[in-house]
């Protein structure tokens, strides 16, 4: 029998909420109803949102935000609960939650702040300094799944025979292919530049390596991508890579489409692993730039590209998904920050886009990474041992609730040479780590 929920009104906001927490993460089908007789009556397992308790039902006290249409700002209010902390307290001694756990998730997971007026960083990015998680010291806990299993648990309480669902912890390794080799495939005109370069700037052991590589005597370092590959045979990966296929410019500097050898790495990564865009910096908000990007890889891989992950995690809410979801772009990968690792969208569950500006819930799904090798490098200035912890920690919350964890690296973080050196040892760590089921 479906659970029973009484709602003082219905609104897109809140049946998409309702979707994601009882559904999705909890497993329970439901109804919404606005009829007090009805819910009175009904003899089945029932939940109450809105402004006071009727008898003994389950009831939260609830916030306004889920019954509005507008995007303005809000006066958040920060509350300990547990040993995290929350927004949108409520005041009502009869809510099981203190604070509106509803409007909270759906605030995380709308991205609701990125709507509002803010400062972007140098790359047009929303800053993760600004985010209400960051301020809150919460951005390394995904709170929406931990409080969907504390919900669990209190209406199990109120309903023994009440079946949840049960979930298992996933990895999923991805790599963004930003330059497939160091040296090889530049093409005459770039390789003439760098030989050069190399030459008047006295780099004689830089101008060597590079010219033991391109004449063949010598294995290009970013070419890590043999190494991916064994290493996901033997523990059983399923990868995902997403490849820069934008014209050569300043923050795009992949190999050209049209060269044979890039093609065929292309098609040779799509035969063990799925593929989909990276679109580039130089395509961010512009529509043409990315259907072009996509129908190219599209031609080399001869099958329809589903999947996006922003270049240098480019993302403007909503603009960027709506680009996406018109180019018939299915998941996107994005949903994370460069800056600082942990949880963007304060979840570590796949989920869909509400575009808040449209009011609705879209087919377009979001999958959230964790952390980035760049991070943990160049952002947070941390060692290789510090790396690790950090990584591990997160996996370690990711493992409590029973959630996915994406994990974003470079082929070229596998070189295991210069600023990358140790890191390759440093990868292998996190996937034992991760995949230890002890």
């Amino acid at each position: 029998m479906d659970m029973l929920i009484l709602v003082p009104k219905t609104t897109n906001r809140l049946h998409y909420i309702f979707d994601l927490i009882i559904k999705d993460l909890l497993g329970i089908s439901f109804k919404l109803t606005t009829d007090n007789e009805v819910f009175t009556s009904h003899n089945g397992p029932k939940f109450h949102y809105g402004e006071n308790q009727f008898w003994n039902e389950p009831f939260q006290k609830a916030a306004t935000i889920l019954y509005e249409h507008d995007i303005t700002e809000k006066e958040l209010k920060i509350v300990d609960y547990k040993d995290v902390k929350a927004i949108f307290p409520v005041y009502n001694e009869k809510s099981i939650f203190p604070f509106d756990l509803f409007a909270a998730s759906f605030y995380f997971v709308s991205r609701f702040e990125e709507y509002l007026p803010h400062i972007n960083d140098k790359f047009n990015r929303f800053q993760a300094k600004d985010s209400i998680l960051f301020k809150m010291n919460m951005l390394e806990k995904p709170l929406v799944n931990i409080w969907a299993m504390e919900l669990g648990e209190k209406l199990k309480a109120f309903y023994p025979d009440l079946q949840l669902k049960k979930h298992t912890f996933h990895f999923v390794p991805t790599y963004d292919v930003d330059a497939s080799w160091a040296y090889r495939n530049k093409g005459v005109f770039r390789t003439t530049a760098a030989l050069t370069r190399d030459f008047f700037n006295f780099d004689f052991t830089e101008f060597k390596r590079r010219w033991r590589v391109i004449t063949g005597k010598e294995h290009d370092p970013f070419d890590t991508f043999d190494y991916q590959l064994e290493v996901q045979k033997e523990l059983g990966l399923h990868p995902k890579y997403f490849i820069l296929c934008g014209e050569y410019d300043l923050n795009d500097k992949n190999i050209s489409l049209r060269n044979n050898e890039f093609q065929n790495l292309i098609k040779r990564l799509g035969d063990y692993a799925e593929v989909g865009i990276h679109p580039s910096y130089s395509s961010y908000l512009n529509k043409d730039k990315v259907r072009k990007e996509v129908r190219n890889l599209s031609k080399v891989l001869n099958r329809e590209i589903l999947m996006s992950r922003q270049h240098f995690l480019r993302l403007q809410m909503p603009l960027s998904y709506q680009i996406l979801i018109d180019l018939d772009i299915t998941d996107d990968y994005t949903m994370g920050y460069a800056t600082q690792a942990g949880f963007r969208a304060s979840i570590a569950t796949s989920f869909r886009f509400f575009d808040l500006e449209h009011d609705n819930v879209t087919n377009l799904t979001i999958h959230p990474f964790t952390v980035m090798d760049g991070t943990l490098r160049d952002y947070l200035d941390l060692s290789i041992d510090e790396s690790f912890d950090k990584t591990a920690k997160l996996i370690d919350e990711v493992k409590k609730v029973n959630g996915t964890f994406i994990l974003l690296w470079h082929n070229e973080t596998l070189s295991d040479e210069k600023r990358w050196t140790g890191w390759k040892a440093l990868y292998r760590r996190i996937l034992d780590y991760a995949l230890d089921k002890s």
